[in-house]
């Protein structure tokens, strides 16, 4: 009878560990499959907080742009006449720094027979010298013995309603920036490209400044604006003087 009765218990603890050993699997199981969705729901919450930042970063920030490409642009002296230069592109062959402006900037100095012009930053100044002009686009290429980062130019034209930012110094005020849109691309009077029209505010002494996208790249030259109206600047598309100087 003892004998029967340790078998019926041996019994019965096998029994019980089997079924605990299932409920421990399941257990285990339950814990796997728990811990594949919260794995599941963290990467989804990584792509999104990921997504999140890419659309941040290409929000139009006026303020990064403008600090990104300051340091690139100056008041430039031709004679009597300022305008804006900046550098743009890799060092110049031989070291230095090549720099766009408008041909009407350095016209005077140019048409004199001279070549010397003056690029200006808060107290420093430094020579520069005309290598070429294109008077049908109204762009020169300076060249600096300073070494200068070049700002980058943008591989695709302006659109219309593509945000920008204008860096100049009107009336001879260096550093300032304005920001507005591109509002059209106009046929140019002469030119060899469309002129860009836009709406942030310029004067002269803006002409051979930068136009800068929200990528901090530039998409233009800032040229003129419309007489008797605000809110209308031209300017010459980046891509007709990397086109016409070989440089950017």
């Amino acid at each position: 009878m003892a004998v029967v009765v340790l078998a019926a218990v041996a019994g019965l603890q096998a029994y019980q560990l089997d079924r605990l050993g299932d409920r421990l699997a399941d257990t285990d199981r339950r814990l796997a499959q728990a811990q594949d969705g919260d794995l599941a729901r963290l990467d989804s919450l990584d792509k999104r907080a990921e997504a999140l930042e890419k659309q941040a970063g290409a929000a139009f920030n006026p303020e990064a742009v403008a600090s990104a490409v300051l340091p690139s642009v100056f008041r430039v002296r031709a004679g009597e006449f300022t305008g804006t230069a900046f550098a743009v592109g890799k060092p110049a062959s031989g070291g230095g720094t090549n720099l766009f402006t408008n041909f009407h900037v350095v016209e005077a100095v140019w048409d004199g027979g001279g070549r010397e012009v003056f690029l200006e930053r808060t107290s420093q100044r430094f020579p520069a010298t005309i290598v070429k002009v294109d008077k049908t686009n109204d762009v020169a290429h300076l060249r600096a013995t300073g070494k200068f980062t070049g700002l980058v130019t943008a591989p695709a034209a302006a659109k219309s309603g593509q945000q920008i930012v204008v860096v100049g110094a009107p009336l001879g005020l260096e550093d300032s920036v304005t920001t507005g849109v591109v509002s059209a691309l106009r046929p140019a009077q002469g030119g060899s490209g469309p002129a860009i029209q836009f709406d942030a505010p310029i004067n002269p002494g803006n002409s051979g400044g930068p136009v800068i996208n929200g990528s901090k790249e530039v998409v233009g030259i800032a040229t003129a604006k419309a007489r008797n109206a605000e809110g209308i600047g031209l300017a010459v598309p980046i891509k007709v003087a990397c086109d016409g100087f070989k440089i950017c």
